[in-house]
């Protein structure tokens, strides 16, 4: 369903696992601070509301979206965390900077996410304007922080789950 439909922050908390003994690493981007800073707010705080300590929440701050793989990379190299969330807003603009930049780090942590064996989350707004990402960041439509640490815990949950599992594809 498209975000125009919904609250991101509306989720049923009964099903979400608890967060108590995870680790978890969040790099935000600086650029668009605004709306960035209110991810990470609604993040930061989702996490500790399902039981994330705030010592097991690392968090490192990088100058744009394009250097979240890179800061994501950082942390899960420094801490042994079982997710990490990267929070950023690239906004349309005039160009079509944002389709490059978008892609790169959607790849990127997919890479990421394959190469290390746990998750790295997309929280990175893709709006058409500024008002369209502040309606996502605390506005109208709640706040993809939230959704992103609801995906981290959930992620973490089904890794731990797995039992030592070991993936088959090579890594």
């Amino acid at each position: 369903m498209a975000s125009a439909l919904k609250n991101l922050s509306d989720y049923n908390e009964s099903t979400i696992p608890s967060a108590e003994g995870s680790s978890f690493g969040i790099v935000v981007s600086e650029w668009n601070a605004r709306i960035t800073h209110a991810l990470y707010e609604a993040c930061y705080d989702t996490l500790a509301k399902h039981g994330a300590r705030e010592e097991n929440i690392h968090v490192m701050q990088v100058p744009g979206s394009f250097e979240l793989t890179a800061g994501a990379k950082m942390i899960a190299d420094e801490h042994k965390v079982d997710a990490v969330i990267c929070l950023g807003c690239v906004i349309k603009g005039e160009t079509s900077h944002n389709e490059y930049i978008n892609y790169a780090v959607a790849n990127g942590l997919t890479n990421l996410s394959m190469v290390y064996g746990r998750p790295f989350v997309f929280g990175v707004l893709t709006p058409d304007t500024e008002e369209q990402a502040l309606d996502r960041a605390g506005g109208k439509h709640g706040n993809k922080g939230v959704e992103a640490a609801v995906t981290a815990i959930r992620m973490a949950a089904i890794k731990k789950g797995l039992k030592g599992s070991k993936p088959k594809i090579g890594f």
